[in-house]
């Protein structure tokens, strides 16, 4: 039995092959793109940071999809979330002692952390709250409730870039004249520049 084990964990912790150009991934690798959505300028310049939208990496069936909030949280396959992106450019980083943390059991817990929000809507106003969910929180509650491990520092909304004209509008769009600056809020930026990441692959 703990022969079956541990070749289980060393099966867990060897990138699986990539399909078709795509990148050679594990479960709970953190994959990062520029979004093409409506508020993806406004986030980059908020944050400083090209990277307006990430998810987390689970296989289903022997593939890789990225458990990500959209519109609403749900399992979309790599390739699709791929081409979403912004010149299909996208980033992957994972724990650099993944090796060590991420075994069979612990990647069990931080699927069914993530898959715990499984259909809640997408937060557009960016609130600490499980009722609906944006892209980063679902990867940092999921990461903090399976295994304690903080990816990215918290900030508050107020330590944004929120003079930019293009930010102010649209929280003017979302907030109206009352913006919630004591709220806490985890960006992409914030996750991406992580010293507890490692960048395994990108293009």
């Amino acid at each position: 039995m703990k022969l079956k084990m541990l070749l289980l964990s060393a099966a867990l912790l060897v990138p699986r092959p990539a399909m078709a150009g795509l990148p050679a991934v594990r479960d709970g690798d953190i994959i990062f793109h520029t979004s093409r959505s409506s508020q993806s300028v406004a986030i980059q310049r908020a944050s400083g940071s090209p990277y307006s939208h990430m998810g987390v990496v689970f296989f289903r069936g022997g593939h890789p999809f990225v458990l990500e909030a959209v519109s609403t949280v749900r399992y979309t396959p790599i390739e699709q979330w791929i081409d979403r992106g912004a010149g299909r450019h996208f980033v992957v980083k994972r724990l650099d002692n993944a090796a060590t943390v991420l075994t069979p059991a612990a990647v069990a817990r931080l699927k069914r952390a993530g898959e715990a929000f499984l259909g809640r809507p997408y937060d557009l106003t960016f609130e600490w709250s499980d009722d609906r969910i944006y892209c980063s929180e679902l990867v940092w509650k999921a990461y903090d409730r399976a295994l304690g491990v903080h990816v990215g520092k918290l900030q508050k909304l107020r330590d944004f870039n929120l003079a930019d004209r293009v930010v102010r509008a649209k929280m003017r769009q979302r907030y109206g004249d009352h913006i919630p600056l004591e709220e806490p809020v985890i960006s992409p930026a914030s996750m991406f520049d992580s010293p507890a990441l490692v960048t395994v692959a990108k293009r």
